[in-house]
């Protein structure tokens, strides 16, 4: 896909529920998103961002013919554009419009256009136009999964493991 997931719906057509309140999104054992600092025109420049429980739900998040990239998938991109030190930069959006000053590498000369919509911790919203984050569909341990992230002031495009809970952006692949 060319832009982050902005769906409110698993495939079959279920809600995911909207979570606005920061202690029942630090409890959450099921999926849930939330609209960047709960401010909606946010919603419109970065999309949504999802818990890992959406993104493993078995009723899947990715419309048909979709599927949320593995740990594995995301490595191949990754390594496909130069590996983890200049990717980012690859990847990311051109330009201070979103991303905050200085925007390093951003060339996004394959057209995916990440946007840094940030991460919501368990407690609290970080570092929207500083940092783009994105899910894997690969778990790491039962309470942790692998996610990728990019920053506004490095071309690199990093492999990290967060909290279940952590909201991030999602960005799906063709099956």
């Amino acid at each position: 896909m060319v832009e982050n997931l902005k769906t409110t719906k698993y495939r079959n057509g279920d809600p995911i529920p909207n979570v606005t309140d920061q202690t029942a999104w630090a409890d959450l054992t099921t999926g849930g998103y939330c609209i960047i600092e709960n401010n909606y025109p946010n919603g419109s420049n970065y999309n949504r961002l999802y818990n890992w429980y959406a993104v493993a739900d078995s009723r899947n998040i990715a419309p048909e013919g979709w599927h949320v990239p593995t740990d594995a998938e995301w490595t191949t991109l990754t390594d496909f554009l130069g590996g983890e030190n200049s990717a980012g930069g690859k990847l990311k959006e051109m330009g201070t419009v979103h991303w905050c000053d200085p925007n390093t590498g951003a060339t996004n000369s394959n057209g995916f256009t990440a946007l840094p919509g940030g991460t919501h911790t368990d407690l609290f919203f970080l570092a929207v136009c500083q940092w783009g984050t994105w899910w894997t569909a690969t778990e790491k341990e039962t309470t942790t999964a692998y996610n990728r992230i990019m920053f506004n002031n490095d071309a690199g495009i990093n492999r990290v493991d967060n909290s279940r809970n952590f909201g991030m952006s999602v960005r799906c692949i063709k099956d």
